[in-house]
């Protein structure tokens, strides 16, 4: 069975067992976290109201920090370079259970 959550303002494909890297959540390692999936897939295909009915239980496992991405900017002809770097804040969670 797996389901598909949203969270971040992006979607995730997950199952039981899965380890997934998210947008930064709020809590500390170990916390509990239950998400709402919007479609169930596996032995029977529920979405929409049908999948709300069910529930996955989530472990927050660590929070850092992604690797490290450059950004250079370049004008020809007017000698200007520009380069700065972006680091975007993660949440690890470990998937429990699909729960319905």
């Amino acid at each position: 069975m797996f389901a598909i959550i949203q969270t971040g303002g992006k979607q995730y494909r997950v199952q039981e067992g899965d380890v997934i890297r998210v947008e930064s959540l709020q809590g500390e390692a170990g916390d509990k976290l239950d998400l709402t999936p919007i479609f169930v897939g596996g032995d029977q295909n529920a979405f929409g109201d049908a999948a709300g009915k069910f529930t996955v239980n989530a472990e927050v496992v660590e929070h850092g920090r992604g690797p490290k991405i450059y950004i250079r900017k370049y004008k020809s002809g007017v000698q200007y370079r520009r380069r700065t770097g972006h680091r975007q804040d993660f949440t690890a969670i470990k998937i429990l259970g699909i729960k319905g």
